[in-house]
């Protein structure tokens, strides 16, 4: 059982997501950044999907924090990022104070055992549903916590391969496949989506990440008849300005998509803050899908220490 001793800003239980429910107006949900919460249960030696977040232990654990750079300490003792490492029962695990970035996940062995949701415990907030209530975590809730696959002492202590984590950054190139409907936009129009910078603003959330800068000039229409969107889809409603969907979005969409982020890519977007800047560069999807196979070739099961 895991105690919140203090909720944070927006503490949710979060897996991999709900796969497979679009159709139904159901987004997948799930961690922002799956990158980070997939390291993060490898390190403890969960599978890559399963549900984690913060606080005291009644029990003795392992744990491992990933993404967004943090102090963390458990009991007195700092804890690295990318870490694995033990936690006697009854300890605190304490968030402090943000280094950079914007999301960290923190897994636990054998993971928070919320009542799934349509094949999963992620929280979606707009929806209210999944995780534990639909909502943010609060001060007292109780997390029960699932089986434990092995001995804490056999995989504390593996660490992350820095080679091998995203590279964060308050500016980062976010890499697009172009379309489906690039056509809806001019010439001059894709070369300014291309070629500018934009600025992350205050109206991001786990649904969109809208950013700010040179107008994309559309061809004629600015709306098309709703269709199905993913994350990562970059809509271009009538101002111009680019919004990134996240994994809260919603499902279908009435803004013409210029592009679309690669998978890779999702977690440099995901730990933006309001006042960074992105920048877009098209690739094809043969390149996408090349850089993705590289992402994910770190071994599952033994993550070089």
């Amino acid at each position: 059982m895991l105690e919140v001793v203090r909720a944070g800003l927006l503490t949710t239980v979060q897996d991999s997501g709900r796969a497979g429910w679009a159709r139904f107006g159901v987004p997948p949900a799930g961690p922002a950044d799956p990158f980070a919460l997939r390291a993060a249960n490898i390190l403890v030696g969960n599978d890559p999907g399963v549900a984690g977040p913060v606080l005291r232990a009644s029990c003795e654990c392992l744990i491992a924090a990933c993404g967004a750079e943090f102090e963390i300490s458990v009991g007195n003792s700092p804890l690295p990022a990318w870490c694995s490492a033990p936690v006697p029962a009854g300890c605190e695990i304490r968030f402090g104070e943000r280094r950079s970035g914007a999301r960290a996940y923190l897994a636990i062995s054998g993971g928070i055992a919320v009542k799934d949701f349509l094949n999963s415990r992620a929280t979606y907030l707009t929806g209210g549903l999944g995780g534990l209530e639909g909502r943010p975590l609060r001060t007292g809730d109780k997390l029960p916590l699932g089986p434990m696959k092995d001995n804490p002492a056999l995989c504390a202590g593996k660490t992350w391969p820095r080679s091998a984590r995203p590279l964060y950054s308050p500016h980062p190139t976010l890499r697009v496949v172009l379309g489906p409907q690039d056509d809806c936009f001019t010439a001059k129009g894709l070369a300014t989506f291309l070629n500018s910078e934009y600025e992350v603003t205050a109206a991001s959330n786990r649904m969109g990440c809208r950013l700010r800068g040179p107008l994309v000039a559309h061809r004629n229409q600015v709306d098309i008849v709703s269709d199905g969107v993913v994350t990562g889809s970059v809509q271009i409603p009538g101002d111009g300005q680019p919004i990134a969907l996240m994994v809260d979005h919603p499902t279908t969409g009435g803004y013409p998509k210029i592009a679309t982020i690669i998978r890779a890519d999702l977690p440099l977007t995901a730990q933006c803050l309001p006042g960074d800047h992105v920048r877009f560069e098209a690739v094809s999807i043969a390149e996408a899908q090349a850089v993705l196979r590289t992402q994910m070739s770190i071994p599952i099961d033994n993550p070089a220490i």
